[in-house]
């Protein structure tokens, strides 16, 4: 019998990534994968096409998918918010001559993929309950949650079923941002102020970007005082990423508070606390007793942090509910890949389970 293969994509407004999987004694293993420029392309249906076209004759022709998508899905159709891309399941069923697939919120896949993951794709940071101990009915297949700072903040919850993880997306990280210390209060009033905002959502602090606001409010009380990244702070705030000149502040406040500088070391722990509250408030609020994820892109970059009392104190810090969420695994996922072999796993769920309907 031939093995099996399936199609797995990750669909965003700059890049797409698309790879044929093959089981391999029970393990997915990548065989062949290409990245392409989106706006390249005028749809997704010939993207795909050339991709199955390109893909080497030996391997055998997937005929499940799952593609993650940079955006919300609603009943098997999405629409990407930087590209004029119109798509649904059944129009690249048709085009593609493939017999199932599913688009997927791009956050929410992960969860496809979290019981899945090897110990080269996540980290530790959190060992939680003694196993040792009986564990709470139903522990051992609860809820589980993940939450990521990249350029926003994404957050997604799972619940356990007959028929495998339901995966359920969210917009949490536009919540109010809630502070907690009278630093957080200040900076989140030059903030709305500094934007222009009547309210100010999580994800502007919590999120890649958000490392880049604090640094530029701590920059802005540094009266009369010059610091090696006030000229990264001015070409960040006023040039956009494609312009000559730009600057990552976000990137260059890490590097700068790894080599010891004071205060972007200072802006580097603000941060990791209102990450690790907002961690902790996600957890209280899924009961996650499956398990906590921290992905993102910012995960891999800040592993230090994450494993630090710098984030695990206010992410534990809840009142009456510490001991639960001391209870709690909590782990960093780390692989880049990690949303790609995520639509892997849910497609292989799909061909076992029949169809998207299952």
């Amino acid at each position: 019998m031939a093995a099996k293969t399936y199609l797995a994509g990750d669909l965003g407004g700059t890049k797409t990534l698309l790879s044929i999987y093959r089981e391999v004694d029970g393990q997915l293993k990548k065989e062949h994968s290409r990245r392409y420029k989106s706006a390249d392309w005028h749809d997704l249906e010939s993207m795909l096409k050339h991709f199955l076209d390109q893909t080497p004759a030996e391997l055998p022709r997937p005929t499940t998918s799952c593609i993650a998508v940079a955006g919300p899905v609603h009943q098997g159709s999405a629409k990407l918010t930087n590209l004029p891309w119109q798509m649904s399941q059944t129009s690249l069923c048709a085009a593609t001559g493939l017999q199932d697939l599913e688009l997927v919120n791009d956050f929410a896949v992960l969860v496809h993929g979290l019981s899945h993951f090897s110990h080269e794709q996540q980290v530790v940071l959190q060992t939680g309950r003694d196993r040792s101990t009986p564990a709470p009915a139903g522990a051992e297949n609860g809820p589980v949650a993940i939450l990521g700072a990249g350029t926003g903040l994404g957050m997604a919850r799972g619940l356990p079923t007959p028929n495998g993880w339901l995966a359920l997306p969210s917009e949490g990280g536009h919540r109010e941002f809630a502070p907690r210390t009278e630093a957080e209060w200040e900076l989140a009033q030059w903030l709305k102020q500094d934007l222009g905002l009547p309210r100010l959502s999580i994800e502007r602090i919590v999120s890649g970007t958000g490392l880049g606001h604090v640094m530029n409010w701590l920059l802005h009380r540094q009266t009369g005082i010059q610091h090696c990244l006030m000229a990264h702070a001015h070409a960040w705030r006023t040039l956009s990423a494609d312009q000559p000149g730009y600057q990552d502040l976000p990137f260059f406040t890490g590097k700068a508070a790894a080599d010891g500088d004071h205060l972007a070391s200072e802006a580097l722990k603000l941060w990791l606390g209102a990450y690790g509250s907002v961690a902790g408030d996600l957890a209280l609020q899924e009961l996650c007793i499956g398990g906590l994820w921290i992905g993102g892109g910012t995960a891999q970059k800040n592993l230090v942090g994450l494993s630090s009392k710098q984030f695990l104190e206010p992410m534990r810090s809840k009142g009456r509910f510490r001991s639960l969420i001391e209870g709690l695994t909590i782990r960093a996922v780390i692989d880049p890949e990690a949303g790609l072999f995520s639509a892997a796993c849910r497609a292989r769920h799909l061909l076992e389970s029949g169809g998207t309907l299952a």
